[in-house]
């Protein structure tokens, strides 16, 4: 009797180990994707705000030219701070998807998340050729950790964003209440996934990116699989239909109350 039960505190202590071991690897698989999203982020950004201030050095000169001419020096500085703002704007949204460090569960209005992560982006898609149609109410809401599903629509819009790259294009996210769940799309009018690839999406380090695409960079295989778990740890689901040269829909379920 002495030796089995030895034997099941060795197995209790092994799977014990083996559920730390688990949590350690979702933790750092959370950090990792939240890095590489940023790392796509930082270069749309980068290109943006220098958008942002370059214009800022033209608006300061007009005024410094022109003391005499009150209108022209009224309109440069009203375009000076609106751009300012904007520069604001981006940088705040970026530092607060960064930070947001609780994973506290809450009753989060989804379009304020998804139009968040647009400001935090930064960049104008139309000047990509790339027409965003949202169709959520104001008023639905979903319970989740909000940082959490901010990254999982982040890694979703780069994705989308990559597929249409770089010919024009439609990406469209709607959502709609469904018996007490939140069925989210996120659909884009890109190139597809071929039916070779679909069976590995969610396979960690599968990737299609490479540096000669969009983003510039080589893919790390980790973005589906961080939104995956992401949506399992909400007790939701996520699933994907494409077709080649036909687009891309990701389809996720989500408890709109509770878990």
């Amino acid at each position: 009797m002495a030796p089995i039960i030895e034997k099941r505190r060795s197995l209790n202590m092994e799977l014990e180990n083996q559920r730390k071991e688990n949590s350690n690897l979702r933790s750092r698989l959370t950090k990792l994707q939240t890095l590489a999203n940023m790392g796509t982020v930082s270069a749309l950004v980068a290109h943006e705000i220098n958008n942002i201030l370059m214009p800022l050095g033209n608006y300061a000169m007009v005024a410094l030219n022109s003391p005499e001419d009150g209108a022209l020096t009224k309109k440069a500085l009203e375009k000076t701070v609106y751009n300012s703002s904007r520069a604001s704007e981006i940088l705040e949204s970026i530092l607060g998807i960064v930070n947001g460090e609780t994973a506290e569960l809450k009753h989060c209005k989804l379009k304020n998340l998804v139009e968040d992560v647009f400001a935090c982006i930064g960049r104008d898609f139309g000047r990509d050729g790339i027409k965003v149609c949202l169709d959520i109410s104001e008023d639905l809401e979903i319970y989740a950790v909000p940082v959490q599903m901010q990254q999982v629509f982040m890694n979703l819009i780069l994705n989308a964003r990559e597929a249409i790259m770089p010919r024009a294009g439609t990406i469209s996210i709607k959502a709609e209440s469904v018996d007490g769940d939140v069925i989210i799309e996120v659909c884009d009018s890109g190139s597809g996934i071929s039916p070779s690839d679909m069976k590995n999406l969610f396979i960690a380090f599968f990737t299609t990116k490479t540096a000669d695409g969009p983003s510039g960079r080589n893919g790390a295989g980790l973005g589906l699989v961080f939104c995956k778990e992401m949506i399992d740890s909400h007790n939701g689901t996520i699933t994907v239909e494409s077709q080649e040269g036909q687009g891309t829909k990701f389809i996720i379920t989500l408890p709109e109350k509770t878990i």
